[in-house]
């Protein structure tokens, strides 16, 4: 079972990717990983990579698709593996399918943008600790302080508002292409990757039991 997850940021994603690798025993496959380990390891590839990130460049796609090929070729990746962080474009998707790169489900989380404004702008953490609160799910016993050391709590910057609804919008402009690149691929049979859309309102064990549903039926 081979598995692109696409969904807003605040939409759970890194939870649900969690749950599909563990219930269907296959790995997560982060490019970002992958990019870190093969710079470390001063593979051609990495040396490559690194060039371009030294010089501030994005990486190009023909690298990542050099990495994901390698890496999915590795035992544990014999039952299938969940793609994270790629593609991100539809170019992207064009090129995986011209390298024979199979992708049998696309599972779209979907959460409205006023509630991932919600989820996110209430959140509030202790910074020395980790320990993180949200004002309407999680409260603290004390508004604004800590449970255990009364300390201050603060929200991230990239919790606020403001910034949560810029990165919605950015989501928007650049995943809705492939969303709809996937929703097409669905229609057509010879291309055998299914697109299902999952509501991720609900609790996390609500949204678990929808994704397993869909991807075993």
């Amino acid at each position: 079972m081979n598995v692109i997850l696409l969904g807003p940021p605040g939409a759970g994603k890194g939870t649900q990717a969690a749950h599909i690798c563990e219930k269907f025993n296959i790995p997560q496959v982060s490019t970002g990983d992958m990019l870190r380990a093969a710079v470390n390891s001063g593979s051609p590839v990495g040396v490559e990579a690194k060039k371009t990130i030294d010089a501030g460049n994005l990486v190009p796609d023909d690298l990542i698709i050099a990495l994901v090929k390698d890496r999915i070729q590795l035992p544990d990746c014999h039952n299938g593996y969940l793609l994270d962080g790629f593609p991100r474009t539809i170019n992207q998707a064009n090129a995986l399918k011209l390298e024979g790169i199979r992708i049998d489900y696309c599972v779209e989380v979907k959460v409205p943008d006023d509630d991932i404004v919600v989820r996110m702008s209430g959140r509030r953490v202790h910074l020395s600790s980790g320990r993180t609160y949200h004002v309407k799910f999680n409260p603290p016993q004390e508004s604004g302080k800590d449970d255990i050391t009364g300390g201050e709590l603060i929200q991230r910057v990239d919790d606020k508002e403001d910034i949560v609804r810029g990165r919605l919008k950015i989501y928007h402009k650049q995943t809705e292409p492939l969303v709809k690149y996937y929703q097409n691929d669905s229609e057509k049979p010879e291309t055998g990757t299914k697109f299902i859309a999952i509501n991720g309102v609900g609790t996390l064990e609500e949204v678990k039991e929808r994704i397993s549903t869909a991807l075993v039926s």
